[in-house]
């Protein structure tokens, strides 16, 4: 390095000087921060209204595709295309749906379910002696309808059966007092059960455990929506360090272009030898590796959040720019952890499942503890009955001889039986109990371990949410320190730069030093965003974390 310099030279070192305090004038302005708003979770208690602090995340000033269609996006907006179009939403939304139709089709158990039936018959049988009423065979034809109706009811386990039958035969049989024959039944039964299945049976507790799992899609239902919400600001503040990377890589590809620039004038006025130029050469390559790298983390990160908040179906699905219009900011929260641990047990998702889930095993438990007691029940039938058709009148001994006929029409039968001319009916009751261990011992014992294992596993859950919680909580405060550290950090790299470029222009140090000074200058910045970043998805997870695990 030469200890003369010429006026050209110095120039350039002023100008390049000033590049420096632009570029870092620009990011550290405040007249390109936003603010976005954070809600104040559940179990967090506002701060004393300190004077918010800006975050350092600078967003790049032309558009990667000034081609491409451009949406411009709030967090709070992303958040509500996502509820809209997610397509795991989507998919989750109709689980409420199918379970409905569980619910239903477990309740068809009591549908009642009405049959009839219709059939003729004839039959020829051969007549052995004269007692068969036929002098070589005797012929009977039979036509028949029914109709019957079943139904179990929806309480106390009881179920009834009603059938009514009318039916018309003739017969060749001289010994057959009427011919042809009218017959009509009307049968009622009804059977209730006094001790086992009277509180609860089987289609009960397939219909309670239904309705139990429709809870459990609307638990899980939920579960997505607050995932999917999370998710969504995730990406989109990932999608904003990116850019604001990228923003970063540029700025310094554009000083070590001008640093460039400032050796070739120096090396032309014959301040500086000819070799000092591979070294800015080779800094400007490195810089242009890691923009394109960058470009390729924008890219990426839009691509996750597209897939989150838009439908595939919109036109431009894949070309459509993201651009983020919020900025994190970075206001301290003050974090009341037993506010939040509280909160997290009343509605954490995975203890409302664990709830439902002890509910169905309850159900099981009242069944089979029912299914051990005896089999009472009581049985009713009431029959009635009607004849008639065409009665024959016979006159003297066996078999008589037919002396005239009596008519009875089908009318005159029903009538006997609605009015209750021939009555037939039957009280009873019935008792079975197994001896020795029954099915229904081993299943409830079954059933209360898978409780007690349960309630277990409930508990431990507590603690782990617990944990949860006060780690969320704890990420929340140490990446709030870690911005400190890292704005701490970066305002010394400016520092340093600036040291190393005064050196630079009196000859004390090579352009190494500066472009050392470039790197970790930019370094520090990326720094500073991440920590940004980091801080601002904690107070995201810790928000989250009160209603779903989301893991750490």
């Amino acid at each position: 390095m030469r200890a003369t310099w010429s006026r050209n030279g110095r120039r350039g070192s002023v100008v390049l000087s000033a590049v420096v305090m632009v570029w870092l004038g620009v990011v550290a302005s405040p007249g390109v921060m936003a603010q976005a708003e954070h809600p104040a979770p559940a179990g967090v208690e506002g701060a004393n209204e300190p004077e918010p602090t800006r975050s350092a995340i600078v967003l790049p000033r032309t558009p990667l595709q000034p081609t491409a269609a451009t949406r411009q996006l709030s967090v709070s907006e992303a958040v509500t295309l996502a509820l809209e179009q997610n397509l795991d939403l989507r998919v989750e939304r109709l689980n409420p749906l199918i379970q409905d139709l569980g619910v239903a089709e477990a309740r068809t158990i009591y549908t009642p379910e009405f049959s009839t039936n219709l059939f003729r018959n004839s039959r020829d049988s051969p007549a052995q002696t004269i007692f068969e009423g036929g002098e070589f065979k005797v012929t009977d034809s039979l036509v028949q309808d029914s109709l019957d109706l079943v139904q179990s009811v929806p309480f106390m386990g009881g179920s009834y059966t009603a059938s009514w039958d009318g039916s018309r035969s003739s017969t060749t049989n001289i010994f057959s007092s009427f011919d042809p024959i009218l017959r009509s039944n009307l049968r009622l039964s009804y059977r209730q059960p006094l001790v086992r299945n009277f509180k609860i049976d089987a289609p009960r507790q397939q219909i309670a455990i239904a309705r139990a799992n429709r809870d459990l899609s609307d638990i899980q239902l939920r579960r997505t929506v607050v995932l999917t919400a999370r998710n969504v600001q995730i990406a989109y503040w990932n999608l904003v360090f990116a850019q604001s990377s990228l923003e970063v890589q540029r700025q310094s590809l554009a000083l070590a272009e001008e640093s460039l620039a400032n050796n070739r004038r120096r090396v032309e006025v014959g301040t500086m030898a000819a070799i000092d130029i591979v070294e800015a050469q080779s800094e400007v390559a490195r810089n242009e590796e890691a923009v394109i790298i960058a470009e390729a983390a924008v890219e990426r990160a839009e691509d996750q959040l597209r897939t989150l908040i838009f439908d595939p179906d919109m036109p431009d699905y894949w070309n459509t720019r993201i651009e983020p219009s919020d900025l994190p900011e970075l206001q301290p929260r003050v974090i009341d952890v037993d506010a939040a641990i509280r909160n997290a047990l009343d509605v954490r998702t995975d203890l409302d499942i664990v709830d439902k889930n002890l509910e169905a095993t309850d159900i099981n438990i009242r069944f089979f503890q029912n299914q051990k007691l005896p089999d009472v029940s009581l049985q009713m039938n009431y029959n009635l009955s009607g004849l008639g058709g065409t009665r024959f009148i016979r006159t003297g001994g066996f078999p008589g001889t037919i002396t005239g006929q009596e008519d009875t029409s089908f009318g005159s039968v029903l009538g006997d039986i609605f009015g209750n001319e021939f009555p037939n009916w039957t009280v009873g009751v019935s008792v079975s109990y197994p001896i020795g261990t029954s099915q229904a011992d081993a299943a409830l014992e079954r059933a209360r371990l898978q409780r007690e294992q349960a309630e277990v596993s409930r508990q431990s859950m507590e603690v782990r949410i617990a944990s949860e919680v006060r780690d969320a909580a704890r990420s929340v405060r140490s990446n709030l320190q870690r911005v400190e550290a890292t704005q701490a950090a970066r305002e010394l790299a400016e520092q340093r730069l600036d040291a190393e470029q005064r050196r630079f222009e009196v000859g004390l140090v090579t352009s190494f030093f500066v472009f050392q000074a470039q790197r970790d200058l930019a370094a520090s910045r990326n720094n500073e965003q991440r920590a940004i970043l980091d801080y601002t998805q904690s107070l995201v997870d810790f928000d989250a974390v009160q209603e779903i695990p989301i893991g750490f």
